[in-house]
């Protein structure tokens, strides 16, 4: 194990040491101190666990393709832009715009979840991207959605007041699944999307990615599978089609 103190270190230099430990072989590296440095992780394409004590900032695990990340407190924006495979797993809350154009891996986050989480989320050959999110979730949760699955589950909420979702989810979306714990208020749904309920198929498919979830946190599966779950989905591929000039010929 590499144990790496991150304090009062420039984002840059952090990130040049964990590249240095990842080439060097480390199987397993811990991060204390943390403190908002940027890109942690980003980029990573070996099967490196990297343990992160404090708040990493923004655009953590963007790019990485394989490595597991698991953050002891909360994260902030960007986690997971554009990664292809691996896990992160966030023992509190995250920021805004997480899984921006994710094509594959894991992102389980234990609380709460900001705004446009899933935005141009997409599935990429055989790889299925899952988010989820064990709290609440601010607006455009599922923004062109691509691909993919998103799940809110609304148990481990900081603000258990709050609703369990913003305004206009699903807005733009054209693919992917989103499953939502204890349904959705449809008066809070954009038009591009339908509520349906579960099939065998679906709920055998989110048996396996809840499990996995509650394994990551030490949670009772029982416990999140008392309540039903809704799926939602695009009615349309192509939601904004007739806003587009016909392609000449």
């Amino acid at each position: 194990m590499t144990k790496i103190d991150a304090q009062g270190l420039y984002y840059r230099d952090l990130n040049l040491k964990i590249r240095e430990a990842v080439a060097a072989g480390a199987a397993e590296i811990v991060l204390d101190n943390v403190n908002g440095q940027y890109f942690i992780g980003d980029g990573i394409n070996r099967p490196v666990t990297i343990a992160i004590n404090g708040v990493p900032g923004n655009d953590l695990a963007a790019f990485m393709n394989g490595a597991t990340i698991v953050v002891n407190d909360n994260a902030q924006d960007n986690i997971g832009n554009t990664m292809n495979a691996g896990k992160v797993i966030v023992h509190g809350h995250a920021g805004d715009v997480l899984g921006y154009g994710m094509r594959g891996g894991r992102v389980h986050i234990r609380k709460d979840v900001g705004y446009r989480v899933g935005i141009h989320m997409k599935s990429y050959e055989s790889n299925k991207p899952v988010l989820i999110a064990g709290g609440k979730a601010g607006d455009f949760f599922g923004e062109y959605m691509a691909g993919g699955v998103l799940i809110l589950l609304d148990l481990f909420s900081d603000e258990p007041e709050k609703p369990k979702h913003g305004f206009r989810f699903g807005t733009g979306m054209h693919g992917g699944t989103i499953f939502v714990r204890g349904g959705v208020d449809e008066t809070k749904l954009s038009r591009e999307v339908g509520v349906f309920e579960l099939t065998d198929e679906d709920r055998l498919e989110l048996e396996g990615y809840l499990k996995e979830y509650c394994n990551d946190f030490g949670i009772d599966y029982a416990d999140v599978a008392k309540e039903e779950f809704v799926k939602v989905l695009p009615l349309s591929r192509r939601p904004y089609g007739n806003l587009y000039c016909p392609m000449p010929r």
